[in-house]
């Protein structure tokens, strides 16, 4: 069905606006603070390269102390962070405490080895931490200028679980400005680079533990998704990460039936542990001790969208890994990868961008983004603030002013866009069932260069329909493209069957190597 007349005007619309604040940006920004030409220093201690699930092992055995462990990735972050500015508040000195006190416990353990992996099974293992998410004592800004010395008293409760399992924060990690782009850039800490190409983005919002993971300077962080913002970074940055069912992990700051928590980490096995602890009391709706037997799964593949206007076709190398990951499906599991099509999915971000202004349940409408923006004051004037961007004097990124000009144009929610998100939601929801997984592409190119989300900014639309779908989700890694960049795809379920992504997850792992040394290439 083709888009009414109101559905082009306002495509229209978004892409020139958008493509005007591109122009001026190109325009007007300073030049590229980027590192043309370099690269990280290859991964040389062999601790970097255990999954978070073995070092905890060697750590409960004494085969190696927690305070090996965390030196290890201090000087790691310390190695890679000026390359890509993905740390942007360290605690490493109380890191190392606390690592000292966890050997100090495990020489007095009368309990033995089991007792410690049952109750504290990331003892003694680093951990690093969005920005968005409260860890005491480290700043609390989310990118805003205007929240300068906010400091966060106490831990968000997905970071409270994970510290309560013996985890040790390293630090807090860079996000756009109010977590809501998908480059990873503001002006207090500025812009974070891809490890496998500095010249390129990192995602968002979760993009600053997308880079210092994919970088080997943690081996499990933490992140929140609203349309992609735990998928996107992973995807860009070659590591595995996983959107919840909703409901299940408690979000950090932000409050809505979209917004899932997860964990995001370079090996596979990893996801499954990590999800048991950030869901705590919930982990029992996920099913997440139930054996998954693959082959006994239904398979299906979505190549793309449909052609939707608002978003770039698919490229090539993305198509041709699907199409790798089908053939591998069929052939090592004796399966049979279906492929469906779905006309709704064209509507992909109209349906996003209208549930997202939609009033909660007691018919409230969501916060402006410009009251946000103006936080802890008076909403900013969104070209009021373009001006001053245009004359350097703005404290906002032009990604966040150009949301702020485009909510105000927010249309009221279109029938047909409403009906089209019920159709979807109807179809996905009878072909998953309890025993269905569906890939589908996370992004219609690889990590695209600084700056570019903002002449494509709709191509997230392939991640956040999955949000407002309410479905879990994990991102895979699938080895590198001809330019050394990853490569990767999302493996969808139906709601609560988290267990049967996070399975094939390790699969895929297995079969195409996941994540990959930026420094090796």
């Amino acid at each position: 069905m083709a888009l009414r007349r109101l559905e082009k005007a306002q495509v229209w619309l978004f892409k020139a606006v958008m493509g005007l604040l591109f122009m001026l940006f190109r325009l007007l920004s300073p030049r590229s603070t980027s590192m043309p030409g370099k690269k990280l220093p290859p991964v040389s201690d062999p601790l970097l390269l255990a999954s978070a699930t073995q070092l905890a092992k060697k750590i409960r055995r004494k085969e190696v102390s927690s305070v090996e462990v965390v030196r290890a990735y201090i000087d790691r972050i310390q190695e890679v962070n000026p390359f890509v500015n993905a740390v942007i508040k360290d605690r490493f000195d109380a890191a190392l405490l606390e690592a000292s006190q966890v050997d100090k416990l495990i020489e007095e353990e009368t309990g033995g080895e089991e007792v410690l992996e049952d109750r504290l099974p990331l003892l003694g293992v680093p951990l690093s931490v969005k920005e968005s998410f409260a860890l005491q004592g480290m700043p609390f800004t989310t990118g805003l200028v205007s929240r300068r010395g906010v400091v966060a008293t106490v831990d968000a409760p997905p970071v409270a679980l994970l510290k309560r399992a013996g985890a040790i924060p390293l630090g807090v990690t860079n996000t756009p400005e109010l977590c809501m782009w998908s480059e990873t850039h503001n002006h207090l800490s500025g812009i974070t680079n891809n490890p496998y190409d500095l010249e390129r983005i990192v995602g968002g919002s979760s993009g600053g533990e997308g880079s210092i993971l994919g970088a080997a300077g943690a081996v499990i962080g933490v992140g929140s998704d609203i349309g992609g913002s735990i998928r996107m970074p992973c995807f860009f940055n070659g590591i595995f990460g996983h959107k919840t069912t909703p409901g299940v992990v408690s979000p950090d700051n932000q409050q809505s039936e979209y917004v899932s928590s997860g964990p995001m980490c370079r090996y596979a096995e990893d996801l499954l542990p990590m999800l048991k602890i950030m869901a705590g009391p919930k982990a029992h709706m996920l099913s997440l001790n139930t054996k998954v037997e693959l082959k006994k799964l239904r398979f299906f593949t979505i190549p793309h969208d449909g052609g939707s206007p608002m978003t770039f076709p698919i490229s090539q190398d993305l198509l041709e890994i699907q199409r790798k990951v089908v053939q591998r499906l069929e052939a090592d599991l004796g399966v049979e990868v279906q492929e469906v099509n779905f006309p709704e999915l064209r509507y992909s971000f109209q349906i996003w961008n209208t549930y997202m202004g939609l009033p909660d349940e007691k018919g409230k409408p969501p916060q402006a983004f410009s009251e946000l923006m103006g936080e802890p004051g008076r909403p900013i004037w969104p070209l009021w603030e373009l001006l001053k961007w245009m004359v350097g004097k703005s404290e906002h990124t032009m990604a966040a002013i150009g949301l702020a000009l485009i909510e105000m144009t927010h249309p009221k929610p279109s029938p047909f866009i409403l009906q089209q998100k019920e159709k979807l939601q109807k179809k996905v929801d009878e072909l998953l069932g309890t025993d269905g997984v569906f890939l589908y592409p996370t992004h219609p190119r690889v990590a695209p260069k600084h700056h570019h989300p903002l002449f494509r900014p709709f191509d997230f639309a392939y991640t956040a329909i999955i949000n407002i779908l309410g479905l879990p989700v994990t991102q895979c890694p699938l080895g590198l493209n001809e330019e050394g960049l990853p490569l990767g795809l999302q493996v969808v379920a139906g709601k609560l069957q988290d267990h049967l992504t996070l399975e094939v997850a390790v699969f895929l792992e297995k079969t195409f190597g996941g994540w990959r040394d930026p420094g090796a290439k």
